[in-house]
């Protein structure tokens, strides 16, 4: 990365992923659903990373619950490219917003952005989402 690339904030997590062939549609790019769930395996990746998994909060009666995405696509990916998934987050009261992007690799030219925003279920009632702020606080902007 270069000082060129000041559209990416610094201390983002991050993780690569790359095309696979049944991602693809007929006309030999990524299928437009298929990019949520590139988010939502970086976020989970993520969660990974901050010492939580969705399994344990489960367990623990916690379950977060995305509540809105909004999505930009901007350039396609295509079978076999390697891309790089981004997020940083925020808090704005009980919801927490994802903002996330995708950039191809080798030459980072911006496929996606989208804000996932969740929300915290515990034992079946909105919360605040005090318990995913304690284990976010690390990483919230």
């Amino acid at each position: 990365m270069t000082d060129s690339d000041s559209n990416i904030t610094p201390g983002a997590f991050e993780m690569t992923m790359r095309v696979r062939d049944y991602e693809v549609d007929s006309q030999g790019i990524v299928n437009n659903a298929v990019y949520l769930h590139y988010l939502e395996h970086t976020r989970h990746e993520f969660c990974r990373n901050a010492g939580m998994t969705f399994r344990q909060l489960q367990e623990d009666g916690v379950d977060p619950v995305l509540r809105r995405v909004e999505i930009d696509y901007l350039t396609p990916l295509r079978l076999g490219e390697e891309f790089m998934s981004r997020l940083t987050l925020a808090r704005h009261g009980a919801r927490f917003v994802f903002h996330q992007e995708i950039y191809r690799l080798p030459d980072m030219a911006p496929v996606v952005k989208a804000d996932a925003t969740i929300v915290c279920l515990e034992g079946g009632r909105l919360t605040r989402g005090d318990i995913l702020a304690e284990a976010f606080a690390d990483h919230l902007q």
